[in-house]
């Protein structure tokens, strides 16, 4: 008998049920493809964020030291400084050194050049375009391609292992310089294989292979610093804490975690007598952009279900009011108030369902076209969102519903069966 009455409120109430269903079918839908994408997009959205530049810099231990004697900084010059570029390729031996994208060292070194007749003094800056490296059985190819990839030629890239340079455009312009000229860089000549605009400092100054400026230092295999460009995990308060003051399972919490904090710890034990900070800007403005994106689609998803369940509210107030009499002959004939209650709430559990399965996969549909319209990629769907969308769908609906059974329950048989209710 309640399996009948079930179907029956479905075969001649049709109209209400399909709006019903529509409004949790569009609202789990949005939910399914907000939670999808939220869940699937933090690496996705990282390695956009990757573009705008490196976010650690590592430099030489010696240069977090300052002296000070009445106020006045004695700090010797740090150009004595350097770290070793044969330890550079210890950072893809991290724990998190899948999370690394690349690193380029910086040499800076003040110089003369010469080219077309003009001379004057610029900054020669010795880097990595597109090194090949190896770290055990592991070859990758880091430099400025990776961590810099704003960066503009206007003709070719030098090769690592030549001697051709990068002309910044400001300082080209001065000198009159355009891509194939020769140019004398500290009385050696060298080819501008192309004219570098970055928007920078960079576009005043010489870049040329990291070799070409330790030559000219006189300084073999000398780096001043590098830029490390990782893919990390927004601040929490975790990641606030001092790892000094950890220890046990939190301390070993914080390092497997890829902060940007816990990252840069593993670079000063990877890289002897360096200090690796957080270029903060860039850090701090990630984490605010992941952070309101996720809030942003979190108030979406609360929306669209707060609306779904106003819309089943209102489609089972209507339809439970249409059913008074029904329901005044059920109470009439000894049903009580919880069988009266069970009946519409299996109502609502089917109909939950049924929205659920096609919210989930119209979702599903959304968050596909959301991942390749937004960030040209696929967004996969957990097999375990399944049965979360379902719950979701089942209180969304028991929520739109309980005032409108809560006031079937309470008709009164008399006055239901004499229409008045």
């Amino acid at each position: 008998m309640f399996a009948r009455l079930l179907y029956e409120s479905f075969r001649r109430q049709k109209r209400r049920k399909l709006l019903a269903g529509v409004a949790i079918t569009l609202g789990v839908a949005v939910a399914t493809a907000m939670i999808a994408v939220a869940t699937d997009i933090g690496d996705k959205i990282n390695r956009e964020l990757r573009s705008y530049g490196a976010n650690l810099l590592v430099t030489p231990q010696e240069d977090t030291l300052d002296v000070e004697i009445g106020g006045v900084n004695l700090k010797p010059p740090s150009d004595g400084n350097f770290l070793s570029e044969a330890d550079l390729p210890k950072i893809k031996g991290t724990f998190w050194r899948n999370n690394i994208l690349g690193f380029s060292p910086m040499l800076p070194v003040n110089v003369s050049v010469d080219g077309s007749g003009h001379a004057q003094d610029a900054t020669l800056l010795g880097t990595y375009f597109a090194r090949k490296l190896t770290f055990g059985k592991d070859q990758f190819t880091t430099g400025v391609h990776s961590t810099n990839p704003w960066w503009r030629v206007e003709g070719s890239w030098p090769a690592d292992d030549s001697e051709d340079v990068l002309v910044g455009e400001h300082l080209a312009r001065k000198l009159a310089q355009h891509p194939g000229d020769a140019i004398d860089i500290a009385g050696q000549s060298h080819r501008v294989a192309g004219i570098l605009s970055t928007g920078g400092a960079e576009d005043d100054q010489v870049v040329a292979p990291l070799q070409v400026a330790q030559q000219i230092l006189g300084k073999p295999g000398a780096v001043r610093r590098v830029y490390v460009s990782a893919l990390t995990k927004p601040e929490d308060a975790l990641a606030r804490r001092d790892p000094k003051t950890m220890s046990g399972a939190l301390w070993d919490r914080w390092y497997c975690s890829p902060y940007v904090q816990s990252i840069a710890y593993q670079l000063q034990e990877a890289i002897p007598h360096s200090h690796a900070e957080q270029i903060r800007q860039v850090a701090q403005n990630e984490g605010t952009v992941l952070s309101r994106i996720q809030g942003l689609m979190l108030l979406v998803t609360l929306a669209a279900l707060f609306a779904s369940a106003l819309a089943v509210s209102a489609a089972m107030a209507t339809a439970i009011f249409e059913r008074r009499r029904e329901v005044g002959l059920m109470k009439a004939l000894g049903a009580g108030n919880l069988a009266v209650a069970a009946l519409f709430f299996a109502e609502s559990t089917l109909l939950a369902l049924l929205g659920g399965v096609a919210g989930f996969f119209a979702g599903s549909l959304l968050a596909h076209r959301i991942g390749r319209s937004i960030f040209n990629s696929q967004i996969t769907i957990q097999p375990v969102l399944f049965p979360v969308i379902l719950a979701i769908a089942v209180i969304v609906t028991f929520a739109g519903s309980a005032a409108a059974i809560r006031r079937a329950v309470h008709f009164d048989p008399v006055f239901a069966l004499r229409g008045d209710a």
